[in-house]
């Protein structure tokens, strides 16, 4: 298991019966180039990966600190900290830092939404919940602030939709990781319908965003460049998991909606 977390990046290894075997711990680092700003190098999250999973299988692991074989591991899963954006061109490069969770930056000034959704939320009093939406969107800073960016910008991925596009090479993610100002569509778990408003309160195009898969589905596998960087066994199933907290909330034995 990957866990990219906000302070750190852990690589554990369990056994067939969930108990944890090994585990290692790289810190994760951030800049702020202006005040309230949070933002991260996407090559260097994805660094930290690798030398975590590299650490754990070289015998750094501090459970039981022996070396793991890889002929062992059977599969990958992947859990990240939820809402960080990642811009990438359309082979998965970073078009510029990734816009953390704890990015204070806002797009004031936005013309507020019109037409029919516009007068359904002035009826029902949610134009200033709509009006925050559309304000904290990183799209919109993005593409009012960097609009050569955003022009290049071939895959807008969430922090989970990219370490996986590096672990596999296809821009494919975990429906259970959509957690953020994207289009996503909670009750159908699925992204927006095209009529739905959250397609109108930013710049999104549906084919920028990743395919989605429900947890427990197969994301891909290991690629060959994957393996070098992280030490994972080429060719090893990537198995789709979900955001943070609600890994943490599964974790702690709340299995039930109720």
């Amino acid at each position: 298991v990957v866990d990219h977390g906000t302070q750190s990046v852990r690589a554990m290894l369990f056994d067939a019966h969930g108990h944890l075997t090994a585990s290692s711990r790289v810190v994760v680092r951030y800049q702020s180039p202006r005040a309230g700003w949070s933002e991260a190098d996407p090559d260097a999250l994805w660094n930290g990966v690798g030398e975590a999973c590299r650490k754990l299988l070289s015998g750094g692991g501090h459970v039981e600190g022996a070396k793991v074989p890889t002929s062992a591991i059977k599969a990958v899963t992947l859990t990240t900290q939820r809402g960080t954006v990642v811009n990438v061109d359309d082979d998965g490069r970073p078009l510029r830092p990734a816009i953390t969770w704890m990015d204070k930056r806002r797009t004031e000034g936005l013309s507020p939404m019109g037409g029919m959704w516009g007068a359904l939320f002035r009826v029902t009093g949610m134009r200033e919940t709509i009006a925050t939406f559309q304000a904290e969107a990183e799209a919109n800073w993005i593409a009012r602030n960097e609009p050569e960016v955003w022009e290049r910008t071939g895959w807008y991925l969430l922090l989970s939709g990219f370490l996986t596009h590096r672990f596999t090479g296809d821009f494919i993610d975990s429906i259970g990781a959509q957690v953020g100002y994207v289009p996503f569509d909670f009750k159908h778990l699925r992204w927006a319908h095209d009529w739905d408003w959250k397609w109108r309160i930013a710049p999104f195009d549906r084919a920028k965003l990743p395919e989605l898969v429900p947890p427990g589905a197969t994301l891909g596998t290991v690629t060959r460049a994957a393996s070098e960087a992280t030490g994972i066994p080429e060719g090893l199933p990537v198995i789709a998991a979900a955001a943070d907290k609600a890994c943490e909330v599964l974790g702690a034995g709340a299995l039930e909606p109720s």
